[in-house]
């Protein structure tokens, strides 16, 4: 029986592409869609093992509707993108992604990582999305005179790569009230004003 998925994709080219190739591959398109409001409603509809999604769709942000797919159908979801930035591998791992794959990669390695996705199997140690939530969620401080608490460390890190407190909370299965909290300890303890200015004193201290 072919692994069932819906393709989140703008460009027809792409769509196209990965259709004429899904069959030999036996995996089956039952959807596509080009715009993020429809990404739940395919997904509510066809019910499929994988939803195969890019960042951005239409110029909006596909990745936030990951956190409204219905909760009782959610697959697991490959994010296949031309936009493989350090702060949309984070994201995407925050939100719960199986894996991150650039449009780079080779068609075998897409289509294996569908199947590895809908037959359960864990994401690869050396995937995108493992890598960068172990160095996210890495607890050891920069140095030993480093004012932050393991978990104000975590936080930075996360917030110095563009996460927002909801996908830092899921992250790192906290309450977003923990989370701001954590910023507001942050902010303190580091004599800055925002969470900009956070983020330059993790660069410039080589922190991430």
């Amino acid at each position: 029986m072919p692994v069932r998925i819906v393709l989140a994709e703008d460009q027809p080219i792409v769509r196209k592409g990965i259709g004429m190739l899904a069959q030999a591959a036996d995996v089956e398109v039952v959807a596509q869609v080009n715009s993020v409001d429809e990404i739940a409603i395919a997904v509510g509809q066809f019910k499929p093992d994988v939803l195969v999604t890019e960042v951005r769709l239409g110029g909006q942000d596909a990745l936030k509707s990951l956190e409204h797919l219905p909760e009782n159908q959610t697959p697991r979801v490959i994010v296949f993108s031309s936009f493989g930035n350090p702060t949309n591998i984070a994201r995407a791992s925050a939100l719960g992604a199986y894996e991150f794959i650039l449009k780079t990669a080779n068609e075998d390695f897409l289509f294996h990582a569908i199947k590895a996705a809908a037959e359960g199997k864990s994401t690869p140690d050396d995937s995108l999305l493992v890598t960068t939530k172990t160095r996210m969620r890495k607890s050891s401080r920069l140095s030993t005179d480093s004012p932050l608490t393991n978990r104000e460390t975590q936080v930075l890190r996360h917030v110095s790569m563009g996460l927002k407190n909801r996908e830092i909370g899921k992250s790192l299965g906290i309450s977003v009230e923990t989370v701001k909290e954590h910023v507001q300890n942050i902010l303190r303890k580091l004599d800055v004003n925002d969470r900009t200015q956070a983020a330059v004193w993790a660069i410039r201290n080589e922190f991430i």
